[in-house]
């Protein structure tokens, strides 16, 4: 028998406790696919007694699209104060492995919900009727038909001019015909409501990863200087840059590592950045990115 106004129930695995054990994969390694919200509370806290409930519906009504984690921080304190949690209930939102949005204290039901479906709506919008032809226009470029992709692309942006996904692809057809200036001027035409989007920002990220490679020195000079001097920050950046010109990723991801081990500080945090661009720049999924981020991670939070 159907129960009349029941509560909703939350998809499997969307809302969970965490620990500090298991923050790395509910948290860091579940965000690169879906954002994870974290909520700080403890027993003891009367405003989390008000939020935890507001939070679990929001999250709940999202369908799958977010997940929530709940910390008990006088159970787990670790992350809470590797991430300065002041004062409870604290809330943070990661994707794709980092912080991006946050805030303190117990809010409104209509602020938690337009919190959860800001958070959510960063994985993208559900698909629209063009995404067939989207889908379409992905194999054609896949197979190579880069001039059958570009039309397919450029069609679904005359329907849909703020279509983030046509637009990312109709830039990734001209960086297969390596006219990246091109591509580059397609890109920061895109309109501003979508200019943040996750697809647009990693095409960002290649593009100038690419004009980088224009102006990498040679990897075995650069290579001597690293061993001559290991302390050398700039030859071992210099080096990272030039591994990944030469399609040496995993290569040029140790050596940022190893750069950001020995001094993260170093030229206002450059390894940390470069890393972001190479991970921003690749698939979520790439073992390199998912490796990298994690071995990150535990150098940021130790």
């Amino acid at each position: 028998m159907l129960e009349l106004n029941a509560k909703p129930t939350p998809p499997v695995d969307v809302i969970k406790d965490g620990t500090d054990a298991s923050f790395p994969q509910d948290v860091i390694a579940a965000s690169q696919d879906v954002p994870v919200i974290v909520d700080f509370w403890a027993p003891w806290c009367g405003p989390c007694k008000t939020l935890g409930p507001a939070i679990e519906a929001a999250v709940t009504k999202a369908g799958g699209r977010v997940k929530l984690v709940k910390i008990d921080v006088d159970r787990n304190p670790g992350y809470a104060g590797q991430l300065r949690v002041q004062s409870i209930p604290t809330v943070y939102a990661f994707y794709q492995g980092r912080p991006v949005d946050g805030f303190q204290g117990a809010l409104p039901p209509s602020e938690i919900n337009a919190f959860v479906e800001k958070i959510a709506a960063l994985a993208g919008e559900p698909d629209d009727g063009l995404a067939g032809a989207i889908e379409a226009a992905e194999q054609m470029l896949t197979e190579g038909a880069v001039t059958d992709a570009t039309e397919t692309f450029a069609a679904v942006l005359q329907e849909d001019p703020a279509n983030a996904a046509a637009y990312a692809g109709l830039v990734r057809c001209y960086l297969a015909l390596d006219d990246v200036d091109q591509a580059e001027a397609i890109l920061n035409g895109a309109p501003a409501e979508i200019s943040t989007d996750p697809a647009l920002e990693a095409l960002h990220a290649q593009i100038t990863l690419l004009r980088e490679a224009a102006n990498a020195g040679p990897v075995g000079e650069l290579q001597a200087l690293v061993d001559a001097d290991p302390a050398n920050h700039q030859a071992r950046f210099d080096l990272a840059v030039a591994l990944h010109a030469n399609g040496q990723v995993e290569e040029a991801v140790n050596e940022l590592l190893d750069l950001f081990r020995r001094d993260r500080d170093w030229n206002d945090g450059a390894a940390k950045t470069q890393l972001f661009k190479i991970f921003d720049a690749r698939d979520a999924k790439d073992p390199i990115v998912l490796s990298g981020r994690r071995r990150l991670s535990s150098m940021i939070f130790a």
